[in-house]
């Protein structure tokens, strides 16, 4: 199956994560886990660890840290970018693609709890 993902094109497959049934989105070598559930911050903290794991990056990481400190680059940057717009299937408007946004997963939560708040 194709789905569109904001203004990117990705491919879905569905799968079980512990008896779950996940979507599991892949634009360019990013692969997102929607899981339509939790709070949005838990799954900022999910779609950061995925690409902390991709990078090999094993660090500790709260919520206020500067992820670009912890090691990613502005590419991860893009990259975590879109796998944010892809996990909450909304588009991030250009005046918000900041790096104040994407300091942390505090402000991203943030970020993204305005968008569907004003959707």
């Amino acid at each position: 199956m194709v789905c569109r993902v904001s203004r990117y094109w990705c491919q879905t497959k569905d799968f079980l994560e512990n008896g779950n049934i996940v979507k599991s989105r892949t634009a360019g070598s990013v692969t997102m886990l929607n899981r339509n559930g939790g709070s949005p911050g838990d799954r900022i903290v999910d779609v950061v660890q995925r690409l902390l794991t991709e990078r090999s990056i094993s660090r500790l990481v709260r919520s206020d840290d500067d992820l670009r400190e912890v090691g990613l680059t502005s590419l991860d940057m893009v990259n975590l970018m879109l796998s944010v717009e892809a996990e909450f299937d909304l588009e991030i408007p250009e005046v918000d693609i900041t790096t104040a946004n994407f300091r942390s997963i505090s402000t991203i939560s943030s970020l993204v709890t305005a968008l569907l708040n004003n959707v």
